[in-house]
């Protein structure tokens, strides 16, 4: 497979990735924590079908010392044990968040009622922006048909 554009090569892809990995940035220096972050990221791009997501995501939260018993259990978090309550909260909202035009309605004031019990305002903030975010990220790489595999951790910062 190749690529239907380079993000790097085209100017207006360029700066406008400039402009989103600035956005994310702010997410990843914030006080969500990281691996509800890797979280977030993975189970989007799962349900999105982002194979290049997939593969940084997956490798990159593996390289911080996440266990292959929860990197291949994210898929299936609702019946997986090894998830702490807000990780689950944020799985939750990652999922209902993505899937907004499933006809599903959108967020649930019953996750986002759970996703609040486990996290600050800030954290909030940072989790809805870091979905909004993914999802970007997911449709660009779907669009373009970004190749996936040859990721190496720390490849882009």
């Amino acid at each position: 497979m190749e690529a239907r554009i380079d993000y790097y090569a085209n100017p207006v892809a360029a700066k406008f990735a400039r402009y989103i990995n600035s956005a994310g940035k702010v997410v990843s220096d914030s006080t969500l924590p990281p691996t509800v972050q890797d979280l977030v990221k993975i189970r989007a791009s799962q349900i999105n079908g982002c194979a290049v997501c997939l593969d940084m995501h997956t490798k990159d939260a593996a390289h911080a010392g996440e266990t292959p018993v929860r990197l291949g259990l994210v898929a299936a978090w609702r019946e997986a044990t090894v998830f702490t309550d807000a990780e689950r909260a944020a799985l939750a909202l990652t999922e209902e968040g993505t899937r907004v035009a499933d006809g599903a309605g959108g967020v649930s004031d019953e996750t986002w009622e759970l996703a609040r019990g486990h996290f600050d305002e800030d954290q909030l903030a940072a989790l809805v922006s870091l979905v909004a975010l993914i999802n970007t990220y997911n449709r660009m790489n779907a669009i373009a048909r970004i190749p996936a595999g040859d990721y190496e951790p720390g490849k882009w910062g």
